[in-house]
């Protein structure tokens, strides 16, 4: 194994990826940084997700692995139903020609969250080798998205990788006001429906906080990826009775 820094360990293709344990502590301004290289195939991606790492760098960097700590994660029994956004799924729900699709724009999806702008970023971290990486994840099963659509149109969807009971969060985009909250809203009634704790969300943003996440620590949120990744895998479909777990007087069609 060789080094791509002093502090970070390099690997190679079929090196080990070193225990999330050994990242980089948050005064090296890289909290969270576990190793460098490797590769992005689904073998690599599954043992990263499994031991509580991702995947995340930019254009002319090799590729990097994570693990912060803190970690943030939404507790779906947590999650903040806003009055606002109540109101908004309310009318869309019972909209003609509006609806949740599971898995039926994966390629869609990741494209849209790699084009859209955020802000204090300039560029993607979503480059063309993450699109094919994880499109490959989701012709396994291990990658999913959840989908707004209006009129027989993509407005709004995030994906995530799943194994077992962990649900990883990665992305998200809207083309209209709203539609990624609607569709976090529906993976949050999913999870709750197949008996899903935790959504992984990686990082602390004001937007997430502001819905329901908070931080857990490193060795807190190991231990459950741990115990959840080898319950069986769940049944990816949408189903609208699903909505009955976050909106209780809403029953199924």
């Amino acid at each position: 194994m060789h080094q791509y820094s002093p502090a970070i360990s390099w690997i190679e293709i079929n090196d080990p990826l070193p225990s999330p344990e050994t990242a980089m502590k948050s005064d090296s301004g890289l909290n969270g940084l576990v190793a460098a290289g490797g590769g992005l195939s689904v073998e690599r991606l599954l043992e990263a997700y499994s031991h509580g790492m991702f995947p995340w760098f930019s254009k002319d960097q090799p590729v990097l692995w994570w693990s912060p700590d803190p970690r943030m994660v939404l507790h779906v029994d947590s999650f903040k139903l806003h009055r606002s956004l109540r109101k908004t799924l309310d009318a869309f729900l019972v909209a003609p020609n509006h609806c949740i699709r599971f898995d039926s724009a994966f390629d869609q999806v990741i494209r849209h969250c790699a084009n859209t702008k955020r802000a204090h970023q300039t560029g993607t971290w979503i480059l063309d080798e993450m699109i094919t990486a994880y499109l490959d994840l989701h012709e396994l099963g291990f990658a999913h998205s959840v989908e707004t659509w209006v009129d027989n149109r993509l407005v709004g969807g995030l994906y995530c990788v799943a194994i077992g009971h962990c649900v990883f969060g990665e992305s998200m985009f809207s083309l209209q006001s709203n539609a990624s909250k609607i569709a976090l809203a529906a993976l949050v009634a999913f999870a709750k429906a197949q008996g899903i704790d935790w959504i992984d969300c990686q990082q602390n943003t004001k937007h997430l906080a502001s819905m329901g996440a908070s931080e857990v620590s490193r060795s807190k949120f190991l231990k459950y990826v741990a115990q959840q990744r080898v319950k069986p895998s769940v049944d990816w479909q949408y189903r609208s009775i699903y909505w009955s777990e976050i909106m209780p007087n809403r029953s199924s069609d």
